[in-house]
């Protein structure tokens, strides 16, 4: 099961989040502050919104053109490596991945 780091402005979580499982769904099961999905993962609030350390962008599937424009319109400013959690699908080749929550996610 791949092993996923939250840096959050108060800690450093790291959780465990199943194979085929989304990382929003990961972050919301193990209480990570600053991880919402509202929508549930139905791409569409944007609640979940994280940013991606540099060395793992390239593992992740392309961003889809939905998923770039919920970013558009996200609370906090979108950056270069701004994903949507609940797009990111985990994988194996994931292990390690270590994101953190956008500041303001309402």
């Amino acid at each position: 099961m791949p092993r996923v780091t939250f840096v959050t402005k108060n800690s450093r979580v790291e959780v465990d989040v199943p194979v085929g499982t989304s990382l929003m769904r990961g972050a919301v099961s193990h209480g990570i502050d600053g991880i919402i999905g509202d929508c549930g993962g139905q791409l569409s609030c944007a609640t979940c919104h994280v940013i991606v350390a540099d060395r793992f962008v390239d593992k992740l599937p392309a961003i889809s053109a939905a998923e770039s424009e919920m970013l558009d319109f996200a609370a906090t400013e979108r950056q270069p490596n701004s994903r949507l959690s609940c797009q990111i699908v985990m994988t194996d080749e994931l292990e390690g991945l270590t994101v953190q929550p956008a500041d303001a996610q309402i």
